[in-house]
């Protein structure tokens, strides 16, 4: 089963953010684009180098109009004396949430029963909360922040402009292709 148009189900869910504890729900992820980022676990191992990566390209993902949640089943507690304890971690200035239910992890199936936790899993949402790009790959690979954040763009692109479709590599600014019959077997 695909992802792929998947409508987040309605959720509560604490989150740390600026040293405060606060709420979010669905209703919070609709009017702006944004990226699911589930980890399996604060005080790991591959989980801090993703997470500083994506705190040193939020910027990047705000200028899109891109909200970050980083998501694990941790608490917010936990989140929050992971914060204070890690150089890495203290860079991170988007909400990082907590999903001790699994219920996010759930609903975006990337939940890992045997272990406990979610998988690897980025998923990007329209502003209507619906998916339309989505990765989960193996707890033990990191992702990478710049390839997340060129998908944004392209689907951003591409949510904008049904009729024109990006190439592999392709970048803001760079051409697009508008498909036509024409086209087959040229490219």
């Amino acid at each position: 089963m695909t992802m792929l148009q998947h409508e987040l189900t309605d959720f509560k869910a604490k989150y740390f953010q600026n040293n405060e504890i606060k709420e979010l729900t669905k209703a919070d992820l609709l009017g702006h684009w944004s990226l699911i980022f589930f980890y399996p676990n604060d005080f790991s191992f591959v989980c801090p180098t993703e997470l500083e990566d994506l705190a040193d390209h939020y910027d990047e993902f705000k200028k899109i109009g891109c909200e970050v949640y980083g998501v694990s089943h941790d608490t917010e507690f936990v989140h929050k004396a992971w914060h204070e304890s890690n150089d890495k971690i203290a860079k991170i200035q988007y909400p990082m949430v907590a999903d001790p239910t699994n219920r996010l992890s759930r609903d975006l199936d990337s939940y890992d029963e045997e272990n406990g936790q979610a998988e690897r899993g980025d998923f990007i949402l329209t502003p209507e909360g619906k998916v339309v790009a989505y990765e989960v790959i193996s707890s033990n690979v990191g992702r990478n922040a710049e390839e997340i954040l060129r998908r944004v763009q392209a689907s951003q692109f591409v949510y904008e402009h049904g009729d024109e479709v990006c190439p592999a590599k392709w970048t803001p600014g760079d051409e697009t292709i508008e498909p036509s019959l024409d086209l087959v077997g040229q490219l």
